[in-house]
Formats: C-alpha cells, structure tokens, sequence
C-alpha cells in the first residue's frame, strides 16, 4: 500500500502492472476536500482507474463525486437519464449490454474526460467491467506502426457497425437502437491523442471509430482491427468484478471499456455520470472536429485542464 497525502491518508494499492489501483482512506460519503481531489487526480493520471469500495453514496452522492473533477455532461446524447436525474445514465442489462470496446461518447466533438460507474444491483456471478490502457496499447505498437497511426484520422459515429443486423433484432432493442440513433452524430478525431494534463500519447479509437480519414471502409476496418488488438492485449486489462459499494472513476481520454455479458439473463444495473472533457488534440497539434450532429445540449467544452482551445467553442460547431 502506497500512502498518497499524508494529510488525508490516503492510500492506493496497485490492481495491475499497467493499470488500476484501489484507493482507500476516503469517506464512504466520497466527500472530499482540495488536497484530496489533487491526489486522486495525480493518482488517476499515473493509473488511468481508480476502484473506490465500501462507498455509501446515492445519485446525488455520485454526481458531487464526480463535480470535483468539472462540469458535469448530462447522462447522454440520445439515450434518456434516471428520472429525475438528467446527469445519470442507467446502465441496465434490461436495456442493453455494451458488450463491445468502446470510449464513451467518442462521437461527440469533447467526449467526457472522466466517467465514474456506481454498482446498483450486481448479478451473482458475472458482468464485470474490463478496462484498457489505451498510452500501454500505444507503447506496444512497433516504431514504423507508431509513426503511421500519428498520422491518422479516424470519423467516430454513433450509428456504428453493430454485430446484430437489424433484421434480427426484436422489437424491443430495434425500439432502442432508433432512440441511440435519435441524432445522428459524426466526429472527426485524432488516432493517437495527447493527453492535456500528462502529455502521454494514447490511442483513441474503439468501436465508434468508423474509418480512416482517407481510406476505405475496407482498408479502414483493417487498419483499426489492428490497433486495437493492441489495445485489448490482456496485460492492458483491469478486470473489474463489481460488488455492492463500489464505484470506479475511470479516465476516458486515454482508456477503453468493455462490459462482459457473461451473467445470463439476471439483472445488471450501475449508474453512470460523466465529466465534460476538452476538444481532443492529435500527434500533429491538430484539434478533433464535427461533421455532424450538435451535442451542445448533452456537454460544455471544459477548457480547465489546458486542452489549448485556441478560441471559445461550443460542442456542436
């Protein structure tokens, strides 16, 4: 155990070589003061996830949790909040399973720089939460593939290639995949992004990255199937199993996630509020732009960790 501020004693203990740590010596509230945020964000920047246990927060818990590290983005583009509660996505296994890699939001002009996951109701086996080093994914890559990627450019959608054509859907999730698809969004980012706070390169792709600027589809699928297989190399992985009382804060600009659907039809349930995030910036000091779709209802551009907007935007430009 590692203690991290000596004024709260706060403490992480390493989850894998490459990614995650639990933190201990929190208030189960998660009510926490400056010096307390500036460790847990220290700690985030050097884990990329951070699992808190023992918590004991509701919604409004969740969110001021949340607000220490910026504004808050509302649950989603499409997708409708916790009654009640615009800022809160349910993430239900009744509504859907995520059971692909994937950035959240990455089809917006400033996806949300930070996403905290609280469990609600946890199946008694199963369903755990995996998450990807996505710097580690870009340190892996050869040399001569490094230099490629630096290059490219990838248009992430939220009408992406689902492995489920529709003509086999059921009625119900044909119901939710048109309200996801309610707005169509199309956003053009860099392949390998800097990070603002750490300057670490990352790979930032997943499964709403849809081609290559420039390329095929074809020849963008490949390019893409083999990045990610970098990504998801199993020494990249922390492998979350959820229990009652937990919650993981996680960093959404240099990560990747996954929920496994391994629980058989038994309920899922996690809350999920996300942290407004910067415009991102590629390898070539280039920022990210839309083509389609105006997200400025869903999140403010936060301009507090040194994204270097160079001028006020909004998210829909």
């Amino acid at each position: 155990m590692t203690t991290i501020s000596t004024s709260t004693r706060l403490g992480l203990r390493k989850l894998t070589a490459r990614i995650g740590a639990e933190v201990t010596g929190v208030s189960p509230s998660l009510e926490l003061d400056p010096d307390t945020v500036t460790a847990i964000r220290a700690a985030l920047n050097e884990h990329k996830a951070l699992l808190f246990r023992g918590i004991s927060v509701d919604d409004d818990g969740q969110q001021r949790f949340a607000r220490y590290f910026g504004p808050l983005t509302s649950a989603h583009p499409t997708v409708p909040a916790v009654n009640g509660e615009p800022n809160v996505l349910p993430v239900d296994s009744e509504d859907s399973r995520s059971n692909h890699w994937h950035t959240d939001v990455t089809f917006v002009l400033n996806p949300p720089q930070v996403s905290t996951l609280r469990s609600i109701v946890i199946p008694p086996y199963g369903g755990e939460t995996l998450i990807a080093n996505a710097g580690a994914a870009y340190r892996d890559l050869p040399e001569p593939l490094r230099a490629f990627a630096d290059t490219l450019w990838a248009v992430h959608t939220n009408d992406y290639d689902y492995a489920v054509p529709p003509e086999d859907l059921d009625e119900g999730s044909r119901a939710r995949r048109a309200v996801f698809l309610a707005t169509r969004y199309e956003t053009v980012h860099p392949v390998v992004r800097i990070h603002p706070l750490t300057g670490e390169l990352g790979l930032f792709i997943g499964d709403f990255a849809h081609r290559i600027v420039g390329l095929s589809k074809g020849e963008s699928k490949d390019i893409l199937r083999l990045l990610q297989h970098y990504v998801t190399r199993p020494e990249n992985i922390l492998r979350v199993s959820w229990e009652p009382g937990q919650l993981v804060l996680f960093d959404n600009r240099i990560t990747q996630h996954y929920a496994v659907d391994n629980y058989d039809d038994l309920p899922r349930r996690l809350n999920r509020v996300t942290v407004a995030g910067g415009i991102p910036v590629g390898a070539n000091g280039q920022h990210s732009y839309s083509v389609k779709g105006d997200a400025s209802h869903y999140t403010p551009v936060f301009q507090g960790d040194r994204d270097h907007v160079n001028s006020p935007v909004s998210a829909g430009t």
